[in-house]
C-alpha cells in the first residue's frame, strides 16, 4: 500500500516492507469502522436474547413460518374446508398453484424420509408404480393421518394439524407418481391401478 500524505492527527509508520518500490505502512483503521465494530459488540447480547432466547415467534424462521401459515389460511378461505375424497385429490393434483402449497408442506415434513424429489431415502419411493400400503388415492390421506408399519411412518394428523394441509400434501404426493427422481430407491410393494377420481 502506498502512503498518502500524513494527516496532522497521526504519524505514519513504515513497516520496513518494500516490493517493487511499494512501501507498506501501518495505517490505523478509520474511526467510523472502529465505532461500528464496538457498537455491534455492545448490541449483540440484546439481539441474541431477543431473537434467539426470548419468547416464541421472534426468530426469523418462526416469523417466516407464521407469515406462511397466515398466507395459506387466506388461500384456504377461497376454497373452504375440503373433503379428503378421490375426486378432490385428483382435482387438486391438476392445480399448479395448490400443488405448490402441497410441495411446501412436503418439504417441511417429508423430505428427510422420502427425499426432496420423492425418490425415497428411508421411506419408500413415491414416484414409481409400486405401493405397499396404498391401493387407491384416498389411502394416501389415511397413511399420512394414521401412519403405518408400527411407527416407521408416523401419524401426521396432529403434527400437520390442518385438514386442508393434509389434502394438499396428499395431492402433491399423488402427483409425484410417474416422475423421474435423481436417485430412486428400488420398488417397494406391488403395482397398483392408476389414480381414479371414482
Amino acid at each position: 500500500m502506498t502512503a498518502s500524505t500524513p494527516s496532522a492527527s497521526h504519524k505514519e509508520v513504515a513497516l520496513g516492507h518494500a516490493y517493487d518500490g511499494i512501501r507498506e505502512y501501518d495505517n490505523p483503521l478509520p474511526g467510523w469502522w472502529k465505532w461500528l465494530f464496538i457498537g455491534t459488540l455492545v448490541i449483540s447480547p440484546a439481539y441474541l436474547m431477543y431473537f434467539h432466547v426470548g419468547a416464541d415467534g421472534r426468530s426469523i424462521e418462526e416469523q417466516y413460518l407464521a407469515a406462511l401459515d397466515a398466507n395459506t389460511k387466506k388461500k384456504y378461505a377461497q376454497i373452504g374446508d375440503l373433503t379428503p375424497d378421490a375426486k378432490t385429490l385428483v382435482e387438486y393434483m391438476g392445480k399448479e398453484e395448490w400443488l405448490e402449497v402441497g410441495k411446501s408442506i412436503y418439504k417441511v415434513n417429508c423430505v428427510s424420509c422420502h427425499g426432496s424429489d420423492g425418490g425415497g431415502v428411508i421411506g419408500p419411493n413415491l414416484c414409481d408404480e409400486n405401493y405397499k400400503h396404498i391401493k387407491q388415492i384416498t389411502d394416501i390421506v389415511k397413511v399420512i393421518n394414521e401412519g403405518v408399519a408400527g411407527g416407521a411412518m408416523p401419524a401426521w394428523a396432529t403434527r400437520i394439524g390442518n385438514k386442508n394441509d393434509i389434502i394438499m400434501v396428499s395431492a402433491y404426493v399423488a402427483s409425484l407418481r410417474g416422475s423421474k427422481p435423481a436417485k430412486p430407491k428400488g420398488p417397494d410393494g406391488s403395482p397398483i391401478a392408476p389414480w381414479s377420481a371414482d
